[in-house]
């Protein structure tokens, strides 16, 4: 579905870590090349080096010859979710200014379902007994008004030693209008306490307010160890193997940055393997005219859905609850569901269970023949007929087998529910597409968009196999199915570019700005920028930048950001000037009375900070679309007994490798191709556009 453009010698893989698979897609000069490796949850890094030696071996090359030829590593990780989800990060300490030791447990009064009397506070990655105080205090204009207490200070980090603290984190009030205390207070950390980690809320999230600033700060500083740890551990193992070239990391925003630019900012990672599937989708949306699109992406583990609605996908800023905590900075909002291949399927109240918890990659679902011992929504499937222990899985890399997984449905499904192990398996089948279904009502509703308007795009190597399915159940009619969905998050990283998205704290009425300090703000923003790009071998005429402002009306807490100028190759800031504050002022209007259905005209907004969004094009992925070939009907491989959801039958089964642009399939249906399954259900079509990717549409 790709081609590149231009000559080029080398290679760029894209790399997508999920909790079950690991994902590659290496992109060349004559197109695509997908693959696969079982997940490494004890060390990451094992994997990756694996799947770059299948792609090796696949370009009959050894390891170091092809490492030495790859132009470019762009790797997406969910290293960071993983840290929250299992809550097993570095022990952190907080350090605050006197009176606000508790900010992280108040957190602004919000809860999750104000319905729900069951729901339990989250556990909180700084128990109380980690969260000191120190005297000191800067105003909001940045003056001093309380000198910091460094013989307090010291006693408190003191505090955290005993404690055993790996991790400190470091917040304290108005430090975004000036960071003197907050730096005094990290050489007073690493002097007493050398070697551990710091997080200092002025560099990771330089803005107000104060609970969104120790939050973001707070959950870097007890992923960063992890992240950066290994990180550091692929790094030397990509130097051991030949690799000397920066490694790139996708980014929660759509962007990637150098493995260096992330050490300070690791938060900046959350999310990152999703959101590559997402930039992947933009540029979906546009290359097939389908412009806003609902994006399924379902792995081994987790469920996760996305809108793009006009062919882009921005990050946003703000009010970004993620495992629970709020994240402040720019991310591409993904919602994720405890539902993916390896699911556990089990009864809990006298009713089927399936998820959150997972078989992961080890041991995996039964099925897998590697000890798993419950059964799983692969398993499931696999008593459905959907897939087939006589056909190959995962590329070919291993083969799926029956044994067991009947005993299991039987004795910990079946018993309890009265009935044999077909109907267990496609209770189960049911349950996770209510599931799901459910998740996407919810993340569309929660915008505002009617799921009936949007064309769903199905990737990850379990997402086709219930796509039509749950789109025939949200009244969607189409649904795209590209070819690299197995591994699309990491064909989506290729697309993604080189960028940093930073801001700074401003806060003022928009017709009282000062002009000199925006440009101060956005010179500095900009100088910091370059520099990363600099080091990452990136030159000065080759980026873009972004200039914006954030603006909100009196009274409110959020702010919408509004474009103000594009510059691309000089650092040309001419352009701030008292007309161009008046067309953001317009500009705010309207992208409030769009976001929200009204405008407040008569209001003057308040500027609450100045952010640059930086980037470089590179060469990736080209996306194509159109349907110039002649139809025609597929010819099956063969069939098998399965249940699409109106019982067991005889179903047509399809090799994707015999299909070809203009094959088209009536469903019943089942398609395999390399390392995934897509199933055409009952009343659809499927067809392949001139890309070779697939459309799928309700009949008529």
């Amino acid at each position: 579905m790709t081609d590149l453009t231009g000559d080029r010698p080398g290679y760029r893989v894209g790399i997508d870590i999920g909790g079950t698979f690991t994902d590659f897609a290496l992109l060349k000069a004559d197109g695509i090349v997908l693959e696969k490796t079982l997940s490494t949850p004890h060390d990451n890094s094992l994997a990756v080096m694996e799947g770059l030696g299948k792609l090796a071996a696949r370009e009959g090359r050894s390891l170091v010859d092809f490492v030495s030829e790859v132009e470019a590593i762009i790797h997406g990780t969910t290293i960071a979710d993983n840290t929250l989800i299992q809550m097993n990060g570095a022990v952190t300490g907080l350090l605050a200014t006197e009176g606000f030791r508790d900010e992280l447990e108040l957190r602004r009064g919000f809860k999750e379902d104000i319905w729900d009397v069951r729901l339990q506070a989250p556990t909180f990655i700084v128990p109380r007994r980690r969260r000191l105080t120190v005297p000191e205090r800067i105003l909001a204009d940045g003056s001093v008004y309380e000198e910091l207490d460094e013989e307090a200070a010291r006693v408190a980090i003191r505090r955290l030693k005993l404690q055993n603290v790996e991790s400190v984190a470091i917040s304290l009030l108005f430090s975004f209008a000036n960071p003197v205390h907050e730096r005094r207070l990290a050489e007073l950390v690493a002097h007493e306490m050398p070697g551990v980690e710091i997080s200092l809320s002025s560099e990771v999230l330089p803005r107000a307010p104060e609970f969104d600033r120790t939050s973001t700060t707070a959950v870097n500083a007890y992923i960063g160890p992890c992240v950066t740890g290994y990180l550091d551990r692929l790094v030397e193992r990509l130097e051991e193997a030949g690799y000397g070239r920066q490694l790139l990391v996708m980014q929660s925003s759509g962007g990637v940055m150098t493995r260096d630019y992330l050490r300070g900012s690791p938060i900046r990672v959350l999310a990152s393997g999703p959101a590559g599937g997402v930039v992947g989708a933009a540029r979906v949306a546009e290359a097939k005219e389908a412009p806003d699109l609902l994006c399924v992406d379902m792995g081994g583990t987790s469920y996760d859905v996305s809108v793009v609605v006009g062919a882009a996908a921005p990050a946003e800023v703000g009010w970004n609850w993620h495992h629970r905590n709020l994240i402040g900075v720019p991310m591409i909002n993904v919602e994720t569901l405890g539902a993916g291949g390896g699911s556990i399927c089990a009864i809990k109240n006298g009713a089927i269970e399936v998820g959150p918890e997972s078989a992961g990659a080890a041991p995996g679902p039964i099925c897998y023949g590697r000890g798993g011992q419950h059964p799983t929504v692969t398993d499931a499937i696999l008593v459905l007929g959907i897939l087939s222990e006589e056909s190959p899985f995962a590329g070919g890399s291993f083969e799926l087998t029956r044994r067991g997984v009947d005993e299991a449905f039987q004795e910990q499904l079946g018993d309890a529910l009265g009935c044999g192990v077909e109907e267990a398996a496609f209770d189960a089948w049911r349950v996770v597409n209510a599931n799901m279904t459910q998740a996407v009502q919810r993340t569309t509703a929660g915008k505002g968009i009617d799921p009936k308007s949007l064309t769903m795009l199905a990737y990850g190597g379990n997402g086709p196999a219930f796509a039509a399915i749950q789109a025939q159940e949200l009244g969607i009619e189409q649904v795209l199915v590209p070819r690299s969905s197995p591994t699309f998050s990491a064909l989506g990283a290729l697309a993604a570019k080189p960028s940093i998205d930073e801001e700074r704290a401003y806060l003022v009425s928009a017709d009282e700005a000062d002009t000199n300090k925006l440009r101060e703000l956005w010179r500095e923003l900009d100088e910091r920028a370059e520099g990363h790009f600099l080091t990452a071998g990136f030159k000065r005429d080759e980026m873009t930048a972004l200039y914006q402002l954030n603006l909100r009306y009196p009274g409110q807490n959020f702010a919408l950001t509004v474009d103000v100028e594009t510059v691309k190759g000089t650092r040309e800031l001419s352009f701030v000037d008292e007309g161009a504050l008046a067309r953001v002022i317009e500009g705010f209007h309207a992208e409030h009375e769009a976001c929200y259905g009204h405008r407040r005209e008569g209001e003057v907004p308040e500027i609450t900070g100045a952010r640059l969004r930086t980037s470089v094009a590179v060469t990736g992925p080209r996306f194509a679309a159109g349907f110039e070939a002649v139809r025609k009907t597929a010819t099956p491989a063969g069939s098998r007994r399965a249940n699409l959801g109106r019982g067991f039958e005889d179903t047509r089964v399809y090799s994707g490798a015999d299909l070809r642009p203009g094959h088209a399939i009536e469903g019943p249906g089942i398609i395999e191709e390399s390392f995934t399954t897509i199933v055409v259900y009952p009343g659809w079509r499927a067809q392949l556009d001139d890309a070779g990717d697939y459309v799928l549409n309700r009949s008529a």
